[in-house]
């Protein structure tokens, strides 16, 4: 890709987490993987980045000072722009980071990613780059290594879809920005409790085609003790 031609991109990355499943007292955001929090090793690759010139960093409730000083300075992740608090769900904490780049009438794409995903890296930035640029809104994703099954009510197997049409889906999601301020827009005039993602949002409220790019089987999401162990090993 020609660097001379890219234009600007914006990362919100949501560290807002409660991390229930973690079973810690610490949020599962700054639970230690090798020596450093959590949410570092997703900022360290977008700070490092040729791809992003900015970042919104979502924090818990009454985080924010915390995520300055313990991450953010300690860190030197000079990129980021912004620390702001998040709310109670998913689409509370993108909705904050989305206002806080809404201003910016140079930015063009907004990338939404994890921070619970810490194994992210350029590559895969750079496929989602290309990816937006053609389709205006796109999200990482692995087809499934799994078969998958349908269930009803009562937990029956109904359908089981063919495997190539079954893919995990994973963050970064990539949208134009504008594209992606206005699904929120319409998102948080209405009840939304069933929009688990960005790409959804962008379905349901804008009627635009979401595309999947090959992300990594290794940008796994940091949900369970046991996933930390798996991280351990990938890191290792």
């Amino acid at each position: 890709m020609n660097m001379q031609d890219k234009k600007r991109c914006a990362a919100i990355i949501l560290a807002a987490g409660q991390g229930k499943r973690m079973g810690s007292a610490v949020r599962k955001q700054y639970i230690e993987l090798g020596g450093k929090p959590l949410i570092y090793y997703a900022l360290k690759t977008f700070q490092d980045s040729q791809i992003i010139d900015t970042i919104i960093l979502v924090a818990g409730e009454g985080q924010v000072a915390y995520v300055q000083d313990e991450i953010v300075k300690r860190y030197d992740i000079s990129k980021v722009e912004a620390v702001v608090e998040g709310g109670a769900e998913r689409y509370d904490s993108v909705w904050q980071g989305l206002k806080a780049v809404r201003g910016d009438a140079q930015t063009a794409y907004v990338f939404i990613h994890d921070g619970a995903r810490p194994f992210v890296d350029e590559a895969v930035l750079i496929r989602g780059y290309e990816t937006v640029e053609q389709f205006r809104a796109c999200a990482a994703g692995m087809p499934s290594k799994d078969t998958v099954k349908l269930v009803d009510d009562g937990t029956f197997a109904v359908s089981t879809p063919q495997r190539r049409y079954v893919w995990t889906v994973q963050t970064p999601q990539i949208f134009e920005k504008d594209l992606i301020i206005e699904a929120y827009s319409r998102l948080m005039k209405q009840e939304h409790t069933q929009v688990t993602d960005d790409a959804m949002a962008v379905e349901m409220m804008m009627k635009v085609p979401v595309k999947l790019f090959p992300g990594s089987y290794e940008n796994i999401k940091i949900t369970t003790p046991e996933d930390l162990e798996i991280a351990e090993v990938f890191l290792r």
